[in-house]
């Protein structure tokens, strides 16, 4: 999603991480080892390659946990691959102005750790009293020539915020950490053990595919699911016999944590009634209100201090002093057994992606994109047929022992157990819609008979 220029947050942060691998200080920077979920690994290796940031490490979890599992599962990873490597931990929710001074910030920070059995943070210089950060007491000066965390202090009320914003010793917490690989599995043993038994196992076992690694599902379910701070970091500064330090560094740019939607609206310029809109938005008699849409009309009419999100898969209004609990909705999600906390309508591929349009008795309708030279996998379907019409581009059409190509305004018929590939032989995007009819119509009702990803076996979804 862009929110804050023409790439994603994500892409933003591999690009920080492409400008730190061109240093001239020494460091021997890696490539970045990213940490997600199953369902968006073709999306996070498709947007690495946009930005010219290829990927040859990316784990994938197979269920949502918290930060620390996150990290802990890359910190075994980077262990077994580049021995006890310092590890800079980048959540991919941030926009940083000043890309080169966060760059001088992390290499300074670097220097005074490789020698240490520190744990490096970056604080950032608060402007105004803000109750959604988390804070940081900046205390003595170390040997290393940063200074040491004396306390951390989650989400404060506004008149403690507001003390130590007087007070000129508190940071906000940025999130972003360094780490050698070692020091954060020594810590987890002392602080969280039951994260790092979970997670070892889980990686112990994983299994990979091209730059996709397969955790151990089952180990990893049972992880406790926790924070980076919660779980290790804020109980540092009170365990003197624990020989690990927590140190920070200010960081030297502008930066904002966007993982939430107000914080999303503070970064764009309000109107006069102190409304942003992102996208096909009609606000009357409306203030201070955020509206975002992704594909339909919204209209909000005498309202005040909302923020309403509309994507493909639901809308989402809230008051804006709540939005911070929209975990509270995705639990509800799980509870009832939804899927939309996990199932997307759009869906992306190696080759590309699908976005499911209608569904009905019988028949389901998809928007289909393929890559520019890529192709899908030569594959039969026991329940269904398809009829493909090409919307834009030019489209090579294996069904069978036919093959042709189809341009804009064609179609073709795939009968039920053809053997059939389509591929993109062109330079430019293909699109068509997909008409599927048929008793059955899952996503597992494919059989694979050649892939050029490596994807095998009989009704393998993916």
């Amino acid at each position: 999603m862009q929110l804050t220029g023409k790439v994603s947050l994500f892409q933003q942060t591999l690009q920080r991480c492409g400008l730190l691998s061109k240093n001239k200080s020494g460091f021997d920077v890696q490539p970045p080892v990213v940490v997600s979920n199953e369902q968006y690994r073709f999306l996070i290796a498709q947007q690495a390659l946009e930005v010219g940031q290829p990927l040859t490490t990316i784990i994938l979890e197979s269920s949502t946990k918290n930060t620390a599992p996150a990290l802990t599962l890359a910190a075994e990873y980077i262990k077994q691959h580049y021995d006890n490597a310092l590890m800079l931990v980048l959540p991919a929710d941030h926009a940083i102005e000043l890309p080169l001074e966060f760059v001088s910030s992390t290499l300074h920070l670097c220097q005074a750790l490789k020698a240490h059995r520190s744990i490096g943070i970056f604080g950032v210089t608060p402007d105004f009293a803000h109750t959604g950060y988390g804070y940081i007491e900046m205390g003595k000066k170390q040997d290393n020539g940063i200074n040491q965390v004396s306390s951390f202090t989650e989400k404060p009320k506004r008149a403690v915020a507001e003390a130590y914003l007087a007070a000129g010793n508190y940071f906000w917490n940025s999130g972003m950490f360094i780490v050698q690989s070692y020091l954060w599995l020594e810590a987890l043993v002392e602080l969280n053990v039951d994260i790092h038994k979970a997670c070892h196992k889980a990686m112990e076992n994983s299994s990979q595919d091209l730059e996709f690694v397969r955790v151990d599902a089952e180990a990893f379910e049972s992880s406790p699911s926790e924070s980076i701070d919660y779980a290790v970091i804020e109980k540092i500064p009170s365990l003197k016999n624990l020989n690990i330090s927590v140190d920070m560094v200010p960081l030297n740019c502008e930066w904002t944590d966007l993982g939430a939607w107000t914080s999303v609206s503070d970064q764009l310029k309000p109107d006069e009634n102190g409304n942003v809109a992102i996208g096909d938005v009609i606000q009357e008699q409306s203030t201070n209100t955020f509206v975002m849409s992704q594909q339909r009309l919204v209209a909000t009419l005498g309202v005040n201090d909302l923020v309403v999100v509309e994507t493909p898969d639901a809308v989402l209004v809230a008051n804006k002093s709540k939005v911070q609990n929209v975990k509270q909705i995705v639990a509800q999600l799980k509870k009832s057994g939804r899927s939309e906390h996990q199932v997307h309508r759009r869906v992306y591929r190696p080759w590309g992606n699908y976005e499911i349009v209608d569904v009905g008795e019988g028949y389901k309708v998809k928007r289909i994109e393929v890559n520019p030279e890529a192709s899908l996998s030569l594959q039969l379907h026991h329940q269904r047929a398809e009829h493909w019409i090409v919307v834009t581009g030019a489209a090579e059409v294996s069904c069978d022992d036919k093959t042709f190509l189809l341009s804009e305004n064609q179609s073709t018929y795939i009968p039920i157990g053809s053997k059939h590939r389509l591929s993109n032989p062109g330079k430019l995007p293909l699109e068509l819609i997909e008409v599927q009819s048929g008793s059955y119509l899952g996503e597992d009702d494919i059989e694979r008979l050649d892939d050029i990803y490596g994807r095998k076996g009989d009704t393998v979804i993916g």
